[in-house]
């Protein structure tokens, strides 16, 4: 799960203005599936999200990607 988390925020540092405000929770983990929430700086929330959400989904694909090799669902939660 660690190794979930920190996908999750090399992906948003690499895509955000302020990588220092990237914070990621784990709101919700059961034995086969973890949920994340993403907080960026408000200025970049924009840039995680992207036009008509198409950098959020990615995110989840990859997110949803990496879990299934640990043999887990993954949910990401954007705020």
């Amino acid at each position: 799960m660690a190794n979930l988390k920190q996908i999750l925020i090399d992906m948003a540092k690499s895509l955000v203005d302020s990588p220092d405000e990237v914070t990621v929770i784990v709101t919700d983990e059961t034995e086969d599936s973890v949920t994340f929430e993403l907080s960026v700086a408000p200025d970049d929330m924009g840039k995680v999200i992207g036009r008509h959400g198409r950098i959020a989904k990615a995110l989840r694909t990859v997110m949803k990607s990496a879990a299934t090799l640990e043999g887990k669902r993954v949910i990401v939660n954007i705020k």
